[in-house]
Parts: structure tokens; C-alpha cells; sequence
């Protein structure tokens, strides 16, 4: 049996043999250092709802909640400001009818609207039910049916989907909130299904006429129920209570004072791009709340977020591979585009910091003179004052993750977790340069458990096994669905994730599998297709990919999604016509991928039941809402 991994790991459970059909599973641990210590909320405070009105108390004027209408600069409301209009609509809520513990769904983008929406359903013990704003009408349909949903907020351009999705719902769905500017033809789609339809302006003006006090509400009280994507069947309800969105605010803070060292504070800028549907960017919106942070929501258009960005200028930036994927490829690009001194200078620069990082050297002492002269200015691509970069929702390629630490002058961390457990179970430790997810949160538990038919144990060394998280932050089921629950969640609270983990020697938890995510080829051969990915993802023509193989099959195939402009500027400089999604077609194109896969293959040191044989181009990018991330 193996011993602690590390003094920063504390038992607190001992070790599982196995015993019949349960496998083996290694000693609990927290985090034991000064990193593992929370910064705890008041004992006052019960809800979600109530830290929201405490910070309006504690910070009225400062900037709370801002957005930009075309070019112009970030308007923000106040706490006070904000504060009032969740009363209103809260108010308005409830002279509908909407009784404490109902289901309350908002539909649409990121706005001030939907965060007033969501704590308006905080204040009066609702249920939130986010929806990504990109679902069609069968999954709104299913969702608002399963959660029984009682009013609905949506962005003026869903309400035709919404519409759609009504007539089979309308038995529970008293009232209808849209914000935004609304067609004609889709207030009246909506009207006469028979359902009461108020605009935000109409709700916030019925509340204010009769403010109510705040519903009763308690630790356990559920405030949400986020469904998750469903690949494989219906989505799944996640039910959240205030106690789990209370302890990840207390485990965040207490990683960023105790372990990062920089307490968050009031004059934190947020931009809000993620899905709020998405437990992750719902997860930090509260912890800037909780500090009296400010909040400036984008455009809702991919092609103007570097604008946003840039016009914000944000302290803390988040985002998942996807997004720091496009932003390495896009400054690679321009350093080969910028001639052989300025990508040599780069190269040269890039290097010697990463060294002196790598020899234990915080980021802001490696290389001061390399920073003012070369990577501040790639800084500014972020606004030029983002003291902390987190990545999450899936895995961040080692390549991608060094280059921020070195090129983004700031904090780079890499967190874990799932909805179940409210995103945040593991970080990784600031200032070190390696691929993996650090140490637990303050006040979670992590455990390994043997997954014998893949060769993992949990007890040998280093150990091996299916990550298991454990505490406050973990969810309580899914909602109507018991036996679901049962399968990955123990009568313990033990939530078993599917993702296969390692303590290394160096005492870090490190992603190395997913659960059946390794597959035999018909010549018997193992591929690790998570590796695989990771290692082909440098080919810059790749934006996305996804690698599959079966026992039936002697060869890997790919689905790829190509960077756009690349092969659009490929296909000019070889004269093949047609949009994107008519290059992604293409013969030619199609060849040229292959052909550079094999050729990145080849420079991995992939063997060759590794190389992937055949590809499918595809022109949509793999996303969160479609459970393809």
C-alpha cells in the first residue's frame, strides 16, 4: 500500500480494501497546507439569496452589473441599482402567484437580465432553471416539462423558439418575461397559447408598486437545477442547494487567499462570456458577487469578444480550452507572419522564461526584461491587467497551459470538476509548470478507487484509479431520476466522476484517462485516445478533434474541426473554391488535414496504430450546450 503522497495531502479517511464486487480504493484526503483552508461566509447567511443582499449592503455604489451597447464603453449599475430591480421582479414573481420552492427557467445570453432573473429566484426560494440559449424546441420542451417549470424569463429573440416549446407546457407555465426588443409576430406567437406575456420593464414596474420581503430559505433548500447535456438519452437534472453553491464560494476564496495569495476583492472585473446555464461561469458570477466585484457581460457575438474584452480590461479572465486554443494559435500565427527577427526574438524569449519557471521561479521574476520588451504586449490581448487566468470544463493541452503561464504575465490555473460538484474540486498549484489539476479545494475531499479492468489501482504506487469527490460542494441527485443518481453518487456522498486520476510524485493529481476511454484495436493493441488528442491538437490547422477507435476496427479515425481562416486561406493560395463548410468537404482540404495529422503524428513519436487513418471535417465547433465538451 502506498504512503500519503505528500505532506500537502491530509488523511482523513483511511484506506478501502476490496471487498466483493467493491473495488480497492485509496485513504480521503484534503488539502492540508494553508491552501486547503476556506474563507467561510457568516454564519448568517443560508442562501444565495442572502449573501447577494448582504454584499448590496456592503457595497451600494460600487459597480455591480455592466454591459456595452455596440462600441461604447462598459455602463454599469450599482449594487443599490441592481439590488432594487431584483426586488421588483422578485415582487412581480410573487404577486403572479409563483410560490416559494416553484421552478423558474431563463432562457438566452449572458445579460444583466438573466443575473437579475436568477437572483430574483434566490430571493424567493425558486428554483433556477438555466437553458443555454442555443437549445432547440425539443430539449426546452422536455426541460421546462421535467422541472415544472411555473414562469419562464427568455431573451426577446427565443421567444419563437419558446413559443414552439409552449403548448405542451402550459398547464404549469403561468408567466412569460422577455427581455430585449421584441418582434410583432413573436409576442403574439406566445400570447395565444394562452399564457400570460410581460416584458422585463412591464415586471419590474408591477413589483415595485408592492415590494415584498424575502422567502424563508435554508442550507439545503435547493436553488437550482441545472440540466446537463444528454448524449445519451434525456438531459439530466442537477439539483443544486445553497449549501453547494456556498461551499464553492468558500473553497474559491480560500484557494485565492490561502493558496494564490491575492484575496479576491471589490475591484475585480469579470467578463461574462461563458454559458450562465453552465455551472462554472455561474459559479464564479456569485463569487464576484459575494466580494462586490463588478460583472460586464459581452456582446453575445464570438466576433466581437476580443472588443469586449479589450473595453472591459478584466483582473480575472476565464475560459475553456477552446478559447486559450484559439488564442495560442492566434499569437503563433502572427509571430510567423511577423518575419525571422521578431519569431526568432519570441522563440528565444519564450524559452529562457519558461526554463527559470520551470526551475521554481514565480512568473514576475523569470524574466522581467523579456516580459516588458515581448510579452506585455501579448498581454494586452486579455486588456492588459488580468492578474489570474483560469481554464476548466475539459482539459488543458500542456503546450497551451505553458504558454499562458509564460506569455500572459499573471496567474495561469487549470481547474476540475463537474457540474455535480460545482466545477471547482481541484486547482492547480500557482507557479508550477506542468499539466495537471493541482490540489484539492478547501473543504473537498478526494479519493481514488481501483478500476481493475483498465489496470488501475488505487493502492499501488503511484496510485491510479476513478477520481471520487467528496463534501459540501457535492450535489444531492438528479432530479427525478433516482436510480441515475445511484449509480454515481454513494449513500456516503461519494460522487464517483468517471475521469481516472494519478497522485504523481510529485504530490498533484494529474487527469490521465477517462472510464472506458481507452479502447483495444482489432490487432489488440491499447490507444489512449485522450492522449492522442492532446498530442495532434498541435497541428495548427486543428481547432477541435476527437479520436475513436473500436475492437472491430485496425485503425484510428478523427472528427476535426479545422481552424477557419487557415484553411480558407490555404484553399485561396491553392485555388479551391466554396465556403467553410463546402471546404470542409473538400477532397483536397480533407487530404491536406491527413496529411498534416500524420506528419504532427510522426513528430509526437505516435506509433503507428496511433496515426489516425481517416477523417471527418466538421465545420460547427464542439460545445458545452451539445454535450461535446
Amino acid at each position: 500500500m502506498s504512503s500519503r503522497p505528500k505532506p500537502e495531502w491530509k488523511e482523513v479517511e483511511p484506506a478501502r480494501t476490496a471487498n466483493g464486487d467493491k473495488p480497492s480504493a485509496s485513504p480521503a484526503w484534503i488539502r492540508g497546507d494553508k491552501g486547503g483552508e476556506p474563507v467561510s461566509v457568516e454564519d448568517s447567511i443560508v442562501s444565495v439569496g442572502g449573501l447577494f443582499r448582504q454584499s448590496v449592503e456592503r457595497f451600494p455604489d460600487r459597480p455591480c452589473l455592466g454591459k456595452r451597447v455596440e462600441d461604447g464603453p462598459y455602463e454599469f449599475e450599482s449594487y443599490s441599482e441592481v439590488g432594487k430591480k431584483v426586488d421588483y421582479i422578485a415582487s412581480a414573481l410573487d404577486g403572479a402567484g409563483v410560490k416559494a420552492k416553484s421552478a423558474v427557467a431563463v432562457y438566452g445570453n449572458n445579460s444583466p437580465e438573466w443575473m437579475i432573473a436568477m437572483q430574483a429566484c434566490n430571493r424567493m426560494n425558486y428554483k433556477c432553471v438555466p437553458l443555454y440559449d442555443t437549445l432547440g424546441e425539443e430539449t426546452v420542451e422536455f426541460i421546462l416539462g421535467h422541472a415544472e417549470a411555473s414562469a419562464v424569463f427568455c431573451e426577446a429573440g427565443k421567444l419563437p423558439m419558446l413559443s414552439k416549446a409552449l403548448p405542451s407546457v402550459k398547464q404549469n407555465v403561468q408567466l412569460v418575461c422577455y427581455w430585449g426588443s421584441a418582434k410583432d409576430e413573436a409576442v403574439k406567437a406566445v400570447s395565444d397559447i394562452g399564457v400570460t406575456l410581460k416584458s422585463f420593464d412591464e415586471l419590474l414596474a408591477e413589483g415595485e408598486t408592492a415590494v415584498v420581503p424575502p422567502a424563508e430559505s435554508t442550507l439545503d433548500d435547493l436553488c437550482t437545477i441545472m440540466y446537463t447535456s444528454g448524449t445519451t438519452g434525456e438531459p439530466k437534472g442537477v439539483m443544486i442547494s445553497n449549501r453547494n453553491l456556498l461551499a464553492e464560494i468558500a473553497a474559491a476564496k480560500g484557494f485565492l487567499a490561502n493558496a494564490l495569495g491575492e484575496a479576491a476583492t471589490e475591484n475585480e472585473v469579470y467578463l461574462s462570456y461563458l454559458p450562465l446555464a453552465h455551472i462554472f461561469d455561474r459559479a464564479i458570477e456569485e463569487l464576484m458577487i459575494s466580494v462586490g466585484g463588478g460583472i460586464g457581460y459581452w456582446r453575445g457575438d464570438i466576433k466581437y469578444l476580443v472588443d469586449d474584452i479589450k473595453a472591459l480590461r478584466p483582473t480575472l479572465f476565464c475560459g475553456v480550452p477552446r478559447v486559450f486554443d484559439r488564442i495560442y494559435n492566434g499569437v503563433l500565427a502572427k509571430m510567423k507572419a511577423a518575419g525571422w527577427l521578431k519569431s526568432t526574438l519570441f522563440n528565444f524569449a519564450f524559452h529562457r522564461k519558461l526554463e527559470f519557471m520551470r526551475q521554481g521561479r514565480p512568473h514576475e521574476k523569470a524574466s522581467p526584461f523579456f516580459d516588458k520588451l515581448v510579452f506585455s504586449k501579448i498581454k494586452e490581448a486579455l486588456g492588459g491587467r488580468v492578474r489570474l487566468i483560469c481554464s476548466g470544463a475539459a482539459p488543458l493541452s500542456s503546450h497551451v497551459e505553458e504558454f499562458l503561464k509564460v506569455c500572459m504575465m499573471c496567474h495561469v490555473v487549470q481547474g476540475y470538476g463537474l457540474t455535480e460538484t460545482m466545477a471547482g474540486s481541484c486547482m492547480s498549484i500557482p507557479g508550477r509548470v506542468g499539466a495537471d489539476v493541482g490540489l484539492p479545494l478547501p473543504g473537498v475531499k478526494v479519493r481514488l478507487e481501483s478500476v481493475p479492468d483498465m489496470n488501475y489501482d488505487a493502492l499501488a504506487d503511484p496510485p491510479r484509479g476513478e477520481i471520487c469527490i467528496g463534501g459540501d460542494t457535492v450535489f444531492s441527485g438528479y432530479y427525478k431520476r433516482e436510480e441515475m443518481t445511484k449509480e454515481v453518487l454513494e449513500p456516503d456522498g461519494w460522487f464517483h466522476t468517471g475521469d481516472i486520476g494519478e497522485i504523481t510524485k510529485d504530490g498533484v493529481l494529474k487527469i490521465i484517462d477517462r472510464k472506458k476511454n481507452i479502447f483495444k484495436l482489432a490487432q489488440g493493441e491499447y490507444v489512449a485516445a485522450e492522449k492522442v488528442e492532446g498530442l495532434l491538437k498541435k497541428f495548427d490547422f486543428v481547432e477541435q478533434i476527437w479520436v475513436y477507435g473500436n475492437s472491430y476496427e485496425t485503425a484510428l479515425v478523427a472528427i476535426v474541426v479545422p481552424m477557419e481562416d487557415k484553411v480558407k486561406q490555404w484553399a485561396k493560395s491553392n485555388k479551391v473554391e466554396g465556403d467553410f463548410a463546402a471546404l470542409c468537404e473538400n477532397e483536397q482540404v480533407k487530404k491536406m488535414m491527413l496529411d498534416g495529422l500524420m506528419e504532427t503524428g510522426k513528430a509526437a513519436g505516435l506509433k503507428g496504430f496511433e496515426m489516425v487513418k481517416a477523417l471527418h471535417l466538421e465545420p460547427a465547433a464542439f460545445d458545452i450546450e451539445r454535450g461535446l465538451m
